[in-house]
């Protein structure tokens, strides 16, 4: 079972911490999917009080600065956002809260159908945050890509160029690098981040990558990891 980690309290920081007492990364021996998925759900830097977890987040982002990541994993879930508290007098009920939450979600199934009951419950919850005048935070995923050249003749600093001039809300382009796929062809890898409300993967290759005119560069576009970056909703709303 993947291991899962709640990085929006100071309860899952430390867990967090302790689990990497011993490893340097999430799972294995090298950086893998698994440890940008963690990577993702931090907002800054953690707190130099929590050794391991700086450490481990410094190295990563050393990594995806110079040359990227490309092992598989074994699987990881993450629940919430890094937003460090800041008040030491919160801290047990957002503990206690985290520790409600993670227990709760332990049996969801983020990317099964969604029902008639689940899709009722979220109405609900968005008439109940319009109604109380408080916003609900957008969901955001963590998305990795492969952008395929047509020939090895293909500039591959200007299909980059392409395909990060992409401007949409909600849409952050984020590391890459070239992987080489065979007889001198080499493939784009990048990383991106995305507000689930705001953009769609599928809309924006089919829309934006493989149409005219980055098609000039651009063969074809494929996802090799898409992983959900979970929030909570609002604790006032919290079932």
């Amino acid at each position: 079972m993947a291991p899962t980690f709640y990085v929006g309290s100071e309860a899952g920081l430390k867990k967090l911490d302790d689990y990497l007492l011993t490893r340097s990364y999430i799972s294995g021996s090298q950086a893998s999917k698994d440890d940008l998925t963690v990577h993702a759900a931090f907002t800054k830097a953690p707190s130099a009080q929590y050794v391991n977890v700086s450490r481990w987040f410094n190295h990563i982002e050393a990594l995806l600065k110079i040359s990227g990541v490309s092992a598989e994993g074994s699987g990881v879930i993450v629940e919430g956002s890094a937003s460090f508290p800041e008040e030491a007098d919160a801290a047990p009920v957002a503990d206690a809260k985290a520790a409600a939450d993670e227990d709760d979600d332990s049996d969801v199934d983020l990317f099964g159908e969604e029902t008639e009951e689940e899709k009722k419950a979220a109405e609900d919850r968005a008439a109940a945050v319009k109604a109380s005048g408080k916003k609900k935070e957008s969901g955001k995923s963590s998305v990795l890509m492969d952008v395929k050249p047509w020939d090895d003749e293909t500039d591959m600093k200007k299909l980059e160029e392409a395909v990060r001039s992409v401007e949409l809300e909600g849409l952050l382009w984020g590391a890459s690098k070239l992987v080489p796929v065979g007889y001198g062809i080499k493939k784009l890898q990048i990383m991106l981040t995305i507000v689930d409300d705001l953009v769609s993967v599928d809309t924006l290759i089919e829309e934006r990558l493989t149409e005219e005119p980055i098609n000039e560069y651009v063969q074809s576009c494929d996802i090799v990891a898409f992983n959900k970056i979970l929030h909570q909703w609002w604790t006032g709303l919290l079932p």
